[in-house]
């Protein structure tokens, strides 16, 4: 692709102004958390991040937004209790996204695992290959029901017998002995619900432009260090600049090392695994699972789930050491894997490489484990004061760890770690405060049919219906952008209107197409991309970015390219789509 020539205008931004209190590198939800969490104590924060946001490992979860019941068998208590602590606060903070998960797990034994799981819990060094019984489930439960005494967010769980469980549930395996019901919580959209904390945090600041407290920018990497500062490089333009920060925040993920070795520094924190997730499009297995998630034990010992989620079942997950600088990808092995372990609960349900509509991996941003199992590894986080040659005069704090779950909390720490270096109190509590599209958000029907009424500003019930989806009551501002103008609907997808793209690229900073398709929207996850919608996306994103031609079909084809490679999903070209193509591909090389 070429190179854009103009810089945009949130890396002006920081260009013009290339310093700050605090500098956090990583765009994931922790890093995205934590910008938001500093905004809001009124320190001077800038953020980058080198792809889009949440593109990374926050893009690659479970979609659970859970306490961790499996933890408890690590001795992970205080990790246990704040995340279902963090679960019941999500729920009620952002209600537009996250919301409670009935849990199902099946259960083929009574007392197997009761002798292994004091060992399991000392040692994290072997799995043993005897499943978990029911007496120790039914411990588990209880305790995790301990952890949440605030009210009854969620309710406790039901422990059924082999005749009520196959009652509940009639397509379940029918050797099994007992289910467990329990509930969690899931994030329907995860990425936007990134997008919410982020513009929280751009909101909480002062001043525009270079004069802005809270400055926030994608494509824009860490790539080392000049002068004394950190040297910033647009993936964009190529231009490379040096900022200055009193504290530096290392939240990088999975890639944290790698990070303060372009600083400079040599650390050996991160031992991530690789987690891959396929969507599947069966009807049989959707019904069965009644709209629960199933979250189980594998034969191999592995905790597994089936989770109904937008009129698509997601499989998951693997737990494979991986080498962060090199990409990861979902391999025929682990669909072999995922297919095993349909069969485990649901044998009459046949699920074949037909029915995968999408699939996805990422790295977790473990800490380094040596020999200990990977499914052992501890999902905690801590924050290390990180010596960096190249940054003298800054102080860098590396995050290790961390989850979707635990992303308010983490930030809050965090920032208090950096406030306390910059000498600087807390003034704000982010506990119990609403994000971005869950203020306010209407939960009951009739809660949201008078919201919609309030808000249709001449707009059709049901596109207002849609939009409130999508964004929670921050449809308001969406509301506002289409009744500027005619609304036009795409006609590869009725359920979004043109505006409303242009408004991925003009208040979201959506840069290329692959973040509308992968992030901005539900479309390529659901399995609904085609080559029409492709270009008409495109079409609209072209006049709202000024793309070339020639940029134009660069777009659609590097998406084809993202969807094939990392998310194995093949974008069949129509004969007609394949000529307007050809002829925008004939137009470019003329004005070339």
């Amino acid at each position: 692709m070429s190179k854009k020539t103009q810089p945009r205008d949130t890396v002006t931004a920081l260009t013009e102004r290339p310093n700050a209190q605090v500098l956090v590198v990583g765009g994931g939800i922790n890093g995205i958390a934590t910008f938001r969490d500093l905004a809001l104590q009124g320190v001077d924060v800038a953020l980058v991040e080198r792809g889009d946001y949440a593109s990374g490992a926050s893009a690659a979860s479970s979609h659970m937004i859970h306490g961790g019941i499996r933890y408890l068998e690590n001795g992970e208590f205080r990790l246990v209790r704040e995340s279902v602590q963090e679960r019941n606060g999500l729920i009620r903070i952002a209600p537009h996204y996250v919301k409670p998960l009935q849990t199902t797990m099946p259960i083929f034994s009574t007392f197997s695992g009761i002798m292994n799981a004091p060992l399991r819990m000392l040692t994290h060094k072997q799995r043993s290959t005897k499943e978990r019984g029911a007496m120790l489930i039914k411990i588990g439960m209880t305790i995790y029901d301990s952890f949440s005494r605030d009210g009854g967010s969620v309710p406790k769980h039901v422990f059924r017998t082999k005749k009520a469980a196959l009652e509940d549930m009639p397509a379940l395996n029918k050797d099994l002995k007992y289910t467990g019901t329990y509930y969690d919580a899931s994030v329907h959209e995860p990425e936007r619900l990134a997008l919410d904390v982020l513009k929280d945090g751009i909101a909480a600041g002062t001043g525009t432009g270079s004069a802005a407290t809270a400055r926030a920018t994608n494509y824009v990497e860490a790539a080392g260090t000049r002068d004394g500062g950190v040297l910033l490089r647009d993936r964009e333009t190529g231009e490379e600049f040096v900022f200055t920060a009193e504290v530096v925040i290392n939240a990088s993920g999975p890639w944290t090392d790698l990070t303060n070795e372009a600083f400079g520094g040599e650390t050996k924190f991160m031992g991530g695994t690789k987690g891959s997730h396929i969507v599947v499009q069966n009807d049989e297995l959707l019904e069965a699972t009644k709209g629960r998630e199933l979250f189980f034990e594998n034969d191999d010992g592995r905790i597994v789930l089936i989770y109904p989620l937008k009129g698509r079942v997601l499989i998951g997950t693997t737990d494979i050491d991986a080498d962060p600088s090199k990409p990861v990808t979902t391999t025929d092995e682990e669909i072999d894997y995922f297919f095993g372990l349909v069969k485990h609960v649901f044998p009459q349900i046949d699920v074949t490489r037909d029915h995968i509509v999408y699939s996805y991996s990422g790295i977790r941003p473990l800490p380094r484990h040596e020999d200990t199992a990977p499914g052992f590894v501890s999902r905690d986080y801590r924050i290390v004061d990180t010596q960096i040659a190249g940054l003298p005069g800054s102080t860098v704090l590396s995050l290790v760890g961390g989850k979707w779950t635990t992303f308010r909390a983490l930030a809050a720490h965090l920032s208090t770690e950096a406030t306390t270096k910059l000498g600087m109190p807390r003034k704000v509590d982010t506990t119990g405060m609403a994000i971005g599209g869950g203020k306010e958000f209407p939960t009951t029907d009739a809660q949201r049919a008078l919201w919609i009424t309030s808000h249709r500003d001449g707009l059709d019930e049901s596109l207002v219906e849609g939009l409130l989806e999508r964004y929670g009551t921050r449809a308001a501002e969406v509301v506002d952008v289409l009744t500027d103008g005619p609304v036009e609907a795409l006609e590869s997808d009725p359920s979004l209107t043109r505006a409303e793209v242009a408004y991925f690229a003009e208040h979201e900073q959506a840069v290329h197409l692959v973040d509308v398709v992968l992030r901005r929207t539900n479309l390529a996850f659901v399995g609904g991309v085609t080559i029409d919608l492709l270009d008409e996306l495109a079409d609209v994103l072209a006049g709202a970015l000024d793309w070339t031609p020639e940029e134009r079909a660069d777009e659609v084809q590097r998406t084809l390219d993202v969807l094939r490679e990392a998310h194995r999903v093949i974008v069949p070209l129509t004969s007609a789509t394949a000529q307007a193509s050809a002829t925008a591909q004939a137009s470019a090389s003329q004005l070339a």
